[in-house]
């Protein structure tokens, strides 16, 4: 299951991690959301070992929320040595998700 972080983890988790990382920003209370946790851990077993998923609450860290632009939930951002690649807003499917995951 994705390990959820704070503010205070992002720099070292995703920013700082020696392989890419997809971080899911997600809600609590959406329904969406709670639709794509089936499908991360699909994709986090999928690429064990290779790519990292994380979660982080908009409710709580609003501040990343706001840095990252992330206007609803689900939004996925996938990075890359610090550097955001790509994002997806809303429910995705697990093919597209793993057509976007490059670098692994």
């Amino acid at each position: 299951m994705a390990a959820r972080i704070n503010e205070q983890q992002f720099e070292e988790k995703v920013l700082k991690a020696d392989k890419p990382v997809l971080v899911d920003f997600y809600s609590d209370t959406c329904i969406p959301c709670k639709r794509m946790t089936g499908v991360l851990g699909e994709i986090e077993e999928d690429y064990e070992g290779k790519l990292d998923v994380v979660k982080v609450n908009v409710n709580y860290e609003q501040g990343l929320a706001g840095k990252y632009d992330v206007m609803s939930a689900p939004t996925l951002i996938y990075f890359i040595h610090g550097e955001q690649q790509w994002r997806l807003t809303g429910v995705a499917k697990r093919e597209e998700i793993t057509k976007l995951v490059t670098d692994i």
